[in-house]
């Protein structure tokens, strides 16, 4: 019988998936809460056949040159801005990720950060806990409106759509912007595509939902964040680099924009002395969009199945880089 694959898995992950791997394959996990190191991943990387990474792990070409046995990499992650795809693709290592599975999750929380910042939860829990509640008080912790409000995407991918759809259950004009316009959803959803600068400059909430980029880095600076009304608020589910977080701070001490809701941030995780959390106006949360039982699960299981199509020789289920046909040795 021969050998099971040499696996890393940095991170202990969901047993729906976790458990498949250790089945089928010779598993070391990393076990702390904290990722690896630098270091750790380097000692690792010239014993192993297959990888399951996280976004917090670096998978560049230093590290794929360290591993000549790698035959896949699964990132335990929609997004895979961690990794070097065009590296991958050069060395014939299949690279893959976890889209699709939580879609609708991500989109339930980005609409929980719009509304919980709208309607000032956290500041009302603070002021609780504080102590403060003495009466009811007509001026007290007045928030803004989400039904019929202008709801701006900045990105019409899966998750913008999902926004989309639930944005129509409180009757929201919905507006968006996306590299590629799509005629389709606008029929279908009754949104409407506008240039960046109007999107920005009409909506009441904007929600992003862009990947990371080169032209998305810092999409939302000192000069977009301008455009925005001072009372509009701002969700970022996305990837926390998409924001300047300088700008943002500006934008929110001084007025320029009514409030922000992260899920994601830069940098991540947020020091707890960062300057943006001495803001009131601010709801931050540590990057749990996806962070439900059912699709952190489903998260693992294709994670595992991307793993093992990659040993296998097999094309990965979810990947960046289809054109690379696995090797099974």
């Amino acid at each position: 019988m021969p050998d099971k694959p040499k696996v890393f898995v940095t991170r202990i992950i969901p047993d729906a998936g976790l458990r498949l791997i250790r089945e089928r394959c010779e598993a070391d996990v990393w076990p702390d809460l904290n990722p690896p190191s630098r270091a750790e991943l380097m000692s690792r990387a010239g014993q192993i056949d297959g990888i399951v990474s996280l976004l917090t792990d670096g998978m560049d070409a230093e590290f794929m040159d360290a591993a000549p046995r790698l035959r896949v990499i699964s990132n335990y992650a929609v997004g895979y801005d961690n990794v070097d795809v065009p590296a991958a693709t050069q060395r014939g290592i299949p690279v893959g990720h976890t889209p699709g599975v939580l879609t609708e999750t991500t989109a339930d929380f980005a609409f929980t950060l719009l509304m919980a910042t709208a309607r000032m939860v956290v500041q009302g829990m603070d002021y609780v806990r504080a102590g403060k509640w003495t009466t009811w008080g007509p001026l007290l912790l007045l928030g803004q409106d989400v039904h019929h409000a202008a709801l701006g995407l900045v990105g019409l991918g899966r998750i913008g759509t999902e926004m989309a759809k639930r944005a129509k259950g409180f009757d929201m004009r919905v507006i968006y912007f996306d590299a590629f316009r799509q005629q389709d959803k606008e029929a279908e959803l009754g949104i409407e595509f506008l240039p960046l600068e109007d999107v920005l400059r009409q909506a009441d909430f904007v929600s992003l939902h862009t990947p990371l980029t080169p032209e998305t880095h810092h999409l939302m600076n000192a000069r977009t964040l301008a455009l925005m009304k001072p009372t509009a608020i701002l969700v970022n589910t996305s990837r926390g680099p998409v924001i300047d977080p300088d700008a943002l701070y500006d934008a929110l001490k001084s007025g320029a924009i009514g409030a922000a809701g992260l899920d994601v941030t830069e940098p991540e995780p947020l020091p707890a002395d960062h300057k943006l959390l001495t803001l009131d106006n601010l709801v931050v949360a540590p990057h749990i969009a996806s962070a439900s039982v059912a699709t952190r699960d489903a998260m693992a299981v294709l994670a595992a199945e991307n793993l093992f199509a990659g040993l296998e020789g097999r094309a990965l289920q979810a990947t960046p880089n289809p054109t690379v046909k696995p090797r099974f040795s």
